[in-house]
């Protein structure tokens, strides 16, 4: 991946007077590894499954393609992911792609596996993928809603 898409990765919103960054949120890799190896065997599934109802004798076929097909996403999309970073400031939620959240615009925090959701009042949402530990992510992010308004 080159220096130009890395760098859109990251936030790039300026902070306010007096904002400061408490935390930042990063993929974590065996997490996304883990996340890949069971849509791995999702695909695998499916594609064995579909295979066999349409009555194909080499079934097996199925499954080596859902792996390779996963496998070459895995591996090609790991270094954006990995790139990715969220920061917390005591006023903001920034991501990458100039994603500005205000903290005060929070309507809901979700898990769904490793991903935190970001829900907002006006029912924008935002993903924060592959976090070891999804609900440490939550917890930082309410604490900071809770006081993070200057």
């Amino acid at each position: 991946m080159s220096t130009k898409n890395t760098a859109r990765m990251v936030p790039s919103t300026n902070l306010a007077d007096g904002e400061t960054v408490t935390q930042s949120f990063t993929a974590d890799r065996m997490t996304y590894i883990r996340a890949s190896a069971w849509l791995a065997a999702g695909a695998m599934a499916f594609g064995m499954i579909a295979l066999w109802a349409m009555g194909n004798p080499h079934v097996w076929t199925g499954g080596v393609g859902g792996l390779a097909a996963i496998g070459v996403r895995t591996a090609y999309m790991m270094s954006e992911e990995m790139a990715t970073r969220w920061d917390l400031t005591t006023e903001r939620v920034l991501g990458p792609a100039e994603r500005d959240i205000a903290l005060t615009s929070i309507d809901q925090l979700n898990t769904m596996g490793s991903v935190v959701q970001i829900v907002t009042h006006s029912g924008d949402k935002h993903l924060i993928k592959f976090q070891a530990d999804p609900a440490a992510t939550i917890a930082a992010i309410q604490s900071a809603k809770a006081g993070g308004s200057r």
